[in-house]
């Protein structure tokens, strides 16, 4: 007999040394509507030196927090997450950026869709940007095999409130992505080889193939201060992006088209690469070359999970 009681949801803020940030984000937490007895707030912290974990515990001492000692990753930092809650029953698993605020009613619209079909196993809010508030981010994403690229739907376009209806898309970016008990029971944990980008959507693939739909809710709404954890052209990008859709791509295909596609995608790295090397700009962007040529190297080795050394030493060097 199905419980008349919401179902037990956690949600889960992963953290790396953005201590005002990741408390800007459980202000608008512990704001929702949602019933508090059903919901478990977790910070995982991947080794801050900024005092993060000391913050939290002293403003929401309801909230758990986690602290991995080091930084495993997005990927990896979330799993630790994810078996914490599954571990203590949770019915839903949310994985939430920490430099996000969310909408009061969010998690409330996101189970009330899932809940309406069993087969609903994936599901994500509209994300808009935190600055201008009405323009969107992201509503669902597709991907674009040809090119190795990750489409976000309706983005930029301006939220002119009209009415929505949840729609299929092929995956929900790890920004805000929340996910049924039983998928990841069936499907697994991230991939701790992609360490970061390409890991949700490798996931929501995953639940895919098991059968499971993955649904943008509209009604349902977070704000996206976009691109303050990472650069969205920094080397370190570069890297991670580079190397993973090779992962992703091998991952998800076979045969021919597994060698179409891997070809493609490299042939226009190789572009990438030869045009930084003819137009360098004084240098600035030969950094985000030699990731781009380390991130073949290592995908052709298989060394996956967190860059090596040398690649920290590039993609991290002092101006």
């Amino acid at each position: 007999m199905k419980s008349s009681l919401p179902p037990l949801a956690a949600i889960i803020v992963l953290t790396w040394n953005q201590r005002d940030l990741t408390l800007d984000c459980l202000a608008s937490l512990v704001q929702m509507t949602y019933p508090a007895d059903r919901l478990h707030l977790i910070v995982v912290d991947n080794g801050s030196a900024d005092g993060t974990a000391q913050a939290i515990r002293e403003r929401y001492p309801q909230v758990t927090v986690l602290e991995n000692g080091e930084n495993l990753g997005f990927a990896e930092g979330n799993n630790v997450g994810i078996r914490y809650a599954m571990e203590r029953g949770a019915d839903y698993v949310m994985l939430l950026n920490n430099d996000t605020v969310v909408d009061p009613a969010m998690l409330t619209e996101l189970l009330a869709v899932a809940e309406s079909d069993p087969k609903i196993g994936i599901v994500g809010p509209k994300m808009l940007y935190f600055d201008p508030p009405d323009v969107i981010w992201c509503a669902g994403n597709k991907i674009d095999w040809e090119r190795g690229g990750l489409i976000r739907l309706q983005a930029e376009e301006r939220d002119t409130g009209v009415v929505e209806t949840p729609s299929e898309v092929d995956y929900i970016t790890g920004c805000g992505v929340c996910l049924r008990r039983a998928v990841i029971e069936q499907v697994g944990m991230l991939d701790p080889r992609f360490f970061i980008y390409y890991e949700e959507s490798d996931w929501c693939l995953r639940a895919h193939q098991a059968g499971w739909r993955v649904l943008y809710v509209p009604q349902a709404r977070l704000w996206h201060k976009v691109s303050a954890a990472m650069g969205t052209a920094s080397p370190a990008t570069d890297y991670y992006m580079a190397r993973n859709v090779l992962l992703f791509i091998a991952k998800h295909h076979l045969g021919v088209r597994r060698l179409r596609y891997l070809l493609k995608v490299t042939g226009r790295t190789l572009l990438a690469i030869a045009a930084y090397t003819a137009k360098p700009h004084g240098g600035a962007r030969i950094p985000n070359r030699n990731a781009r040529l380390l991130a073949l190297r290592d995908a052709l080795l298989g060394r996956w999970g967190k860059m090596g050394q040398d690649v920290e030493r590039i993609c991290y060097a002092k101006e």
